[in-house]
């Protein structure tokens, strides 16, 4: 039901639904052609470099934590960005989806500097054959050479990652962690997983770039079209996190 809402609410579908609504609403002309120009202008706009940039920046809070900052970590927590079905380059079958790979380079990166214990997150959203953190722990393994100590299998979302990694972890002791995920995300995976009792020290990766100077701004492109959505989703997901601390 969730995933289903969430493809309603956004691009591209969000846009179709307007132009479709607008054509069944044609009699009445005034509200017909103003859903059909919300639904097309819409997907120019967020496909622009300007509006993806806008729309990213504002999730991006947290800056590359300090070397002093992580001194105090405990562990580093990876969180599971997604996987690429049936990947033949690396011989596992399924295999990590790029965002997740970014996020394993960078905790590679703080892993060497502190030699602090990696902890990866990510189960089966589609009843997969493996769950995703045996995927990252893999690429960890035979990519990276950096061993993953823990392994937490049965989260499906931020949320879930949050809680079951919060009880490995506290069963080890651990109470202080730096948790990586690309910048966007990261103040939703912080909020949930202080909710769950534990310090976080962000630790953010893939920062938005700033968009192109002049008419190259404002372009459409499928690709910022696709950060677009990934910034809505996100928006979504912190407004859904919200909601959920207000209800009882």
């Amino acid at each position: 039901m969730m995933t289903l809402l969430k493809i309603l609410l956004l691009p591209p579908t969000l846009n179709v639904l307007l132009v479709l609504l607008g054509l069944l609403l044609s009699p009445r002309r005034f509200l017909g052609a103003l859903l059909i120009m919300l639904g097309l202008f819409g997907l120019l706009l967020l496909a622009t470099p300007m509006a993806s940039h806008a729309l990213r920046q504002g999730l991006e809070p947290y800056p590359v934590p300090a070397r002093a900052q992580l001194e105090s970590a405990e562990a580093i927590v990876v969180l599971g960005g997604g996987r690429d079905y049936r990947a033949p380059e690396f011989g596992w079958g399924d295999a990590p989806a790029n965002p997740t790979w970014r996020r394993l380079a960078y905790a590679t990166h703080l892993h060497r500097q502190t030699e602090l214990p990696i902890l990866v997150s990510g189960g089966r959203v589609h009843d997969e054959e493996f769950a995703e953190a045996s995927l990252m722990a893999a690429a960890l393994r035979d990519v990276f050479d950096v061993p993953a100590r823990w392994l937490e299998g049965e989260s499906r979302s931020t949320a879930e990652n949050a809680r079951f990694s919060a009880e490995m972890l506290r069963a080890e002791g651990i109470e202080r962690v730096a948790v990586v995920s690309q910048a966007w995300h990261l103040p939703r995976a912080v909020a949930e997983f202080e909710s769950r009792g534990l310090a976080v020290i962000p630790a953010p990766t893939e920062f938005t770039s700033p968009p192109p100077e002049g008419l190259a701004a404002w372009l459409p492109r499928a690709y910022h079209l696709n950060q677009s959505t990934r910034a809505l989703h996100e928006w979504l997901g912190r407004a859904a996190h919200r909601l959920r601390g207000l209800l009882p």
